[in-house]
């Protein structure tokens, strides 16, 4: 195909999606100058070039935008102009010092977090999403951004729609849009054209990218990519970067609170300093200097170096995140929900028996029975497992097994299991020409299509059952002269027996329940299973149950009825993809942050719906391409793991939040109060900076720190009115010792100006350096909760550097003048009395019931959209649609 022609099928691409609608399968491929066959290599790669990635955000780490993020501040600005005007003035050593600190300042924020952005870019570029599509005529997967207009694609049950699709053929196709049409009911898919316009929830024709196939199978050929497709507006409309994380948002609310303490408290020190008749310059100049003192400059770096952090504590712990802002959802986490398989269980199912259920079948005819109904294709001999369902699996590897003669029976037809029949039917035909059906499935749907149900199979089941034991029910109907079988035919059968199964408990999964309930998060059991074999697990793992529901019992509920009973439900046994998801949609709305654990194709509508999605290595393509956390082990354990460092990285940020806005709301109050008082500045602007440059690079440190056990319990959240009583609370007992100091040095030392800010300056580092230990924990410090070593000796770092400086030959530079002996020993002695007091007050603090209430949840509207955005994401800024 020309390149004339990729232009003209990328133009045709633009078409309305509702005109596409109107048009007949084949008229769309003419239009998009694609056959059934899909397209060629080389054409798709024309097209690719000509229209760009089936993208909808960017990963790539921009240094420019990293260091415009760093510069962005207004009062930044102001200072560069200020220093810049002081310069110009003559007052070149001020300015210079400015300058420096500034630069310093800026550097430091700079790399850790273009650091924490070029690990973010690694990350998202080792995830792919794939999709399979016919090129040249042959199936194979691509990824998703590598889709074309005019690509014919293949889709199953669970799949993530990659683009804007017309099909072209289905089967029993259903579509979930509610993330597109906010309708949760999901939608019926036919590739008949739709006759005038309607809206995007009646093109029923049409596949829109970013919704999910609930049930059946379909091809199609993609009509629009990236930003043009119907998702891809609403997703580019929340901008093309990676969403911001809750952190992220938190701290946005955060520093809106900071903008307003320090517009009010620069406005009064800049008046106020005009009115004692200061210098304009030196007035405007203390005033910003106290604007940037009282902001935490390096926070976005400390967040970032977090998350940054974070991912690789957790890939040491075999737990792949493919976002950074998975790590925060696996930290909000308080329900699990989980299906017992492999996660409870071994999850290696062992064929234990065979159990006729009339006199005139044996075992090893029931056995026979049981291997002709799997799905596996047993005419060439050997079999393989691969593939198969576990319960067909465990069938075929038992020893039994190895003795079927595959020429003994030839199957005719086949109506494959699936998970509203919970059945799979076989027609097969004996080497004497006997035809019969042979179906297999859960014993409560296949005895009721039984006829004559024996009275002591009820009594059988039951006790396989009660034993914890997986149960299959087979039964027979003759079928002579059929050549095909339908769901209809399923009737009129006669059981045959029932095959018994054997899952054990894992040896560590009571352990690791006892973990997860230690991190407050309750964990509900989503199973195809019988409830009586999910309530026996449960009690042999000392899992309390809150009751049990059947999928049953769930469709007899309506959405206000099922979210009040799954409260306090822990197994739902015999449910149904479509339930799970309903499920975890109905508590997601409680408020409660839930996670998914699930390895199946019939887990990725559940994997899809919840807050995270969580799948294993050993999952099928479906559910890990589902899922936005893979662990390596299916294991419990490993998760709570993952838990405890989602919850450590906020619980270390808001350390430095908390000591930040204390300590510098204080010291800044202070500066505040003595520029009005005394007759000199009590800090030069660039001492000011230095300070508060000093004091941040030793936070730096803050990612790597302990966290105490009790902080761990439970999920936390941005509390910025919390944050506001700290601060009213820590802020003025800081105020108050520097108030002290200033007695000290002026009526005890009689301190001049450079003496006086030389005092300050080394009081002011220790005070708010040292405070750390103190916040850091509610415990009381190193006593019972010892920080990091990091921590430490950075700490100690920065007090010994704030010592330095004053007595240093570079202290006249930086305008101060050298102290007293008896001066350092003062100092000792109130730091000491600081601390003492603080902790006093922090007790008092975390006593009142205020402080106790749990922070309220908010998960924005748009959290889904961003999620399901993220798939489609390139290493290179987007084109516009």
């Amino acid at each position: 195909m020309s390149l004339p022609a990729t232009a003209e099928a990328a133009s045709t691409a633009e078409r309305p999606i509702a005109s596409t609608a109107q048009l007949t399968a084949e008229q769309v491929l003419l239009d998009l100058q694609s056959t059934d066959s899909g397209l060629g290599g080389d054409e798709a790669a024309r097209r690719l070039a000509a229209v760009g990635p089936n993208a909808l955000r960017t990963h790539k780490a921009s240094p420019w935008l990293v260091l415009g993020r760093q510069l962005r501040s207004p009062i930044l600005i102001l200072l560069i102009l200020t220093a810049g005007l002081s310069l110009f003035l003559g007052d070149a050593t001020n300015s210079i010092v400015i300058g420096v600190i500034l630069v310093v300042s800026v550097g430091l924020g700079f790399s850790n977090e273009f650091r924490a952005e070029r690990a973010a870019e690694a990350l998202h570029s080792r995830v792919t999403h794939t999709v399979v599509v016919l090129r040249d005529g042959t199936a194979c997967q691509i990824d998703v951004v590598d889709l074309v207009p005019g690509d014919v694609v293949r889709l199953s049950l669970g799949a993530i729609i990659p683009a804007d699709i017309r099909l072209l053929t289905s089967k029993d196709l259903v579509c979930d849009e509610s993330i597109l049409t906010g309708e949760s009911l999901p939608v019926d898919k036919t590739p008949v054209p739709i006759a005038g316009n309607a809206s995007l929830g009646d093109l029923a024709c049409i596949l829109f990218m970013g919704t999910i196939i609930q049930t059946g199978s379909g091809t199609g050929v993609v009509v629009a990519t990236g930003g043009r497709a119907e998702f891809g507006k609403i997703a580019l409309g929340l901008g093309e970067r990676q969403p911001e994380t809750e952190f992220q948002l938190g701290l946005k609310r955060f520093s809106f609170l900071l903008l307003q303490v320090a517009v009010g408290l620069t406005t009064l020190i800049f008046v106020a300093n005009l009115l004692l008749g200061r210098p304009l310059l030196v007035s405007l100049l203390f005033s910003l200097a106290i604007a940037v003192g009282i902001t935490p400059q390096l926070l976005p770096a400390v967040v970032s170096t977090c998350l940054a952090a974070g991912t690789r504590a957790l890939a040491k712990r075999k737990v792949l995140v493919k976002r950074l802002v998975c790590i925060e959802d696996l930290g909000d986490m308080d329900v699990l929900v989980t299906d017992k398989t492999g996660t409870l269980t071994e999850g290696h199912i062992s064929f234990t028996a065979a159990l006729p259920a009339r006199p005139d079948v044996s075992e090893a005819g029931l056995f026979v029975l049981g291997l002709v109904s799997t799905e596996a294709d047993y005419s060439h001999g050997t079999v393989s497992t691969v593939g198969q369902n576990p319960l067909d699996s465990a069938l075929w590897e038992a020893p039994a097994a190895r003795v079927f003669e595959p020429g003994s029976h030839r199957r005719m037809d086949i109506i494959p299991f699936d998970h509203r029949r919970r059945m799979t039917s076989v027609l097969v035909a004996d080497v004497a020409g006997n035809q019969q059906i042979v179906t297999k499935g859960s014993p409560e749907d296949v005895m009721v299509l039984c006829a004559d149900v024996p009275p002591q199979a009820q009594a059988q089941l039951n006790e396989q059952y009660d034993a914890g034991a997986r149960v299959v029910a087979v039964a027979t109907r003759s079928a002579q002269g059929m050549s095909a079988i339908e769901p209809a035919d399923e009737q009129g059968m006669l059981l045959a027996g029932f095959l018994v199964f054997l899952d054990r408990p894992k040896a560590n999964a009571k352990e690791s329940l006892v973990e997860l309930a230690s991190l407050g998060i309750r964990v509900k059991i989503a199973t195809g299973d019988n409830a009586k074999v999910a309530e026996k697990v449960c009690r042999d793992l000392g899992l309390v149950s809150g009751g049990t529901l059947t999928g049953v019992q769930i469709d007899a509920l309506t959405d206000p009825e099922l979210g009040e009973a799954a409260r306090e439900t822990t197994i739902f046994a015999r449910v149904s993809p479509e339930q799970k998801a309903r499920i975890i949609r109905l508590l997601r709305q409680q408020g409660r942050a839930v996670a998914f654990l699930g390895d199946g194709v019939n887990d990725a509508l559940a994997l899809h719906h919840a807050d995270v999605g969580i799948s294993v290595e050993s999952a099928t393509d479906v559910a890990k391409d589902a899922a936005d956390i893979v662990l390596m082990d299916k294991d419990l354990g490993v998760l709570a793991e993952g838990v405890r460092e989602g919850r450590r990285i906020f619980a270390n940020t808001i350390k430095y939040v908390l000591m930040g806005t204390s300590s510098n709301f204080g010291n800044m109050f202070s500066a505040a109060t003595a520029s009005v008082v005394l007759s000199f500045l009590p800090m030069l602007p660039g001492q000011i900076l230095l300070n508060n440059l000093l004091y941040d690079t030793g936070q730096l440190a803050i990612p790597g720190d302990r966290v105490d056990k009790e902080q761990l319990q439970t999920p936390s959240h941005w509390d910025i009115a919390f944050i506001r009583r700290f601060m009213l609370v820590f802020g003025p007992i800081s105020s108050l010792f520097d108030f002290a100091t200033f007695g000290l040095m002026l009526f005890v030392f009689n301190a001049a100006p450079g003496e006086f800010r030389a005092g300050w300056f080394i009081e002011s580092i220790a005070t708010q350096t040292l405070i750390i230990f103190a916040i850091r924990t509610r415990r009381v410090p190193f006593l019972r909760s010892r920080p990091s070593a990091g921590l430490l000796w950075a700490s100690l770092a920065v007090v010994a550097v704030g010592i330095y400086l004053p007595l240093s030959p570079v202290g006249a530079v930086l305008g101060f003048d050298p102290l007293p002996v008896p001066f350092f020993l003062a100092l000792l002695a109130m730091t000491v009395v600081y601390l003492v007091l603080v902790e006093l007050a922090k007790q008092w603090f975390f006593s009142r019931p205020v402080q106790q209430r749990p922070a309220v949840r908010r998960r924005g509207p748009f959290h889904h959209v961003h999620r399901r955005a993220a798939r489609f994401s390139v290493p290179e800024p987007l084109r516009s649609p």
